[in-house]
């Protein structure tokens, strides 16, 4: 798949603006190393993953040892959302980014996926350095897509930084309704 290296480079540079982490991996090969280092730095007993290639979920959940609880769909729909709740980490697969505004744009067409990235503390966004556009102008027509594949139960997130408000105090508030730390990691190949 092709990549532009500028795209990429706004993009990391954009999500670390809005208080996101950016990291590049080489391949997907690294992605796994790159989940765990930040479930550690996190402390994190519990990480659910969602929405992610079969192979890919298998080597994140190979990259830890036995101690990590980790969490795998298909998820019990009864048990949602508290078997996800306990997850300290959500790593999420990512439909594309938007290099403009450093955002991630998440398909979701059950709750699990949406939960993952939303209920724990720290949420890692995979996605393509292939599947990056530039501006919100191109993302129009991948949303369009989105939904014209998934007519139902689709849920399209836009996810641009950690969760943030302004209601306290009028002080920016990080974590409050959603996750305290954002991750992206961008696929080279």
């Amino acid at each position: 798949m092709e990549f532009s290296p500028a795209v990429v480079e706004q993009f990391t540079k954009a999500f670390e603006k809005v208080s996101g982490v950016a990291h590049v991996a080489r391949s997907i090969a690294e992605v796994p190393e790159i989940v765990r280092r930040v479930a550690e730095e996190r402390n994190a007993k519990c990480v659910a993953i969602a929405n992610l290639p079969y192979e890919l979920s298998k080597s994140i959940a190979a990259s830890f040892d036995s101690n990590m609880d980790i969490l795998t769909e298909p998820y019990e729909a009864s048990a949602l959302p508290g078997t996800i709740d306990r997850a300290n980490v959500g790593v999420t697969g990512i439909a594309f980014g938007i290099a403009q505004t450093g955002t991630l744009v998440e398909i979701a067409t059950n709750d699990a996926v949406r939960l993952v990235s939303a209920l724990p503390r720290t949420h890692i966004g995979v996605v393509h350095a292939a599947d990056l556009v530039a501006r919100y102008d191109d993302a129009a027509p991948r949303v369009r897509a989105l939904f014209t594949d998934n007519p139902a139960n689709c849920v399209v997130s836009f996810l641009s930084g950690p969760s943030r408000t302004g209601d306290i105090e009028l002080k920016l508030q990080l974590g409050v309704h959603g996750p305290e730390s954002a991750h992206a990691i961008v696929v080279l190949q």
